[in-house]
């Protein structure tokens, strides 16, 4: 599917592709216009804490991915999905496309490129991010996989080959298995970890008026 940056809202004919990426500058105009819209962040409650959208609701996306069905339930007609850089977000929007969420946007940049923009953000603690763990991770075991080749046995240069394919099956299926498992580590989590209860609940059923309950 092509993507393209979204200038706001209009109607998409049947045979025209949906528009789902949508730039900074655009989300700062819905806010400023009190548009009713859901900013949904997917990354983990240590990479939120550290620093997110003021008003956008956090729903990590192994929770998203368990409770899809009953979050698309909730959701209104307008869903902005964001992520660090984009690639969780887009997960988020197929799994949300699947269940009948077909007009959801994923901000360019992720909350970064929104900061950058000049958006209304709330700072933390600072944190590094899963995908520089991830990078972290994968090059010191490469690297660690290379040296071992070297100095201690040739066969442990299988590591290097195994990360460099595990890589490539990342990129192929957008998945990340690697991240997953680091994103459980203890450093990554928060003092108060998103629940069923406290994530997908605070959306109103469909047809009930808006929370006024958002991150602040």
């Amino acid at each position: 599917m092509t993507r393209s940056t979204a200038s706001g809202p209009s109607p998409v004919s049947p045979a025209a592709p949906a528009v789902t990426a949508l730039d900074p500058d655009t989300l700062k105009g819905w806010f400023q216009e009190h548009q009713d819209l859901a900013v949904i962040d997917v990354r983990s409650a240590a990479e939120f804490e550290g620093m997110h959208i003021r008003g956008s609701y956090n729903v990590p996306l192994p929770l998203l991915s368990e409770h899809t069905d009953e979050l698309a339930e909730r959701l209104g007609s307008r869903v902005v999905l964001v992520c660090q850089s984009g690639a969780r977000a887009e997960q988020a929007r197929q799994r949300l496309g699947g269940a009948g969420i077909g007009t959801a946007y994923v901000l360019t940049g992720g909350v970064p490129g929104f900061a950058a923009a000049g958006g209304n953000v709330v700072r933390g603690k600072a944190r590094w991010d899963l995908e520089r763990q991830v990078r972290l991770a994968a090059g010191s075991l490469v690297v660690l996989g290379l040296a071992g080749g070297k100095f201690v046995s040739p066969k442990i240069r299988l590591l290097a080959g195994a990360i460099g394919t595990g890589l490539t099956f990342s990129a192929a299926t957008n998945t990340c298995a690697m991240g997953q498992a680091i994103s459980a580590m203890p450093w990554n989590k928060a003092a108060k970890e998103p629940t069923r209860e406290s994530a997908i609940l605070q959306f109103p059923a469909a047809g009930k008026a808006t929370p006024e309950a958002k991150a602040s």
